[in-house]
């Protein structure tokens, strides 16, 4: 399986979301980069987000949201450089 850029861009987005509240949400304008307008577009067809302009999560979009960072973290950390023998 290979991560695309449709799918890089969904992730990135789903990052902004605050994780520790389901309170906030996010507005994407009509005048942001197209590319986010059509991410969020995605994830609203896929049930992560309640409206095609961003709103808010949707109970699988705070999970997705939560994996998502999850991998981030992991993929983000530093590499343990020492050996053991």
């Amino acid at each position: 399986m290979t991560i695309d850029l449709e799918m890089t861009q969904e992730m990135s987005l789903l990052l902004k979301f605050d994780p520790d509240s389901m309170q906030h949400g996010l507005k994407i304008h009509s005048d942001a980069d197209p590319a986010i307008v059509a991410a969020g577009e995605r994830l609203h067809a896929k049930g992560l987000i309640d409206q095609p302009d961003g709103g808010f999560l949707t109970s699988l979009g705070h999970q997705a949201t939560e994996h998502v960072r999850a991998l981030h973290q992991i993929l983000g950390a530093a590499p343990d450089t020492r050996i053991e023998g």
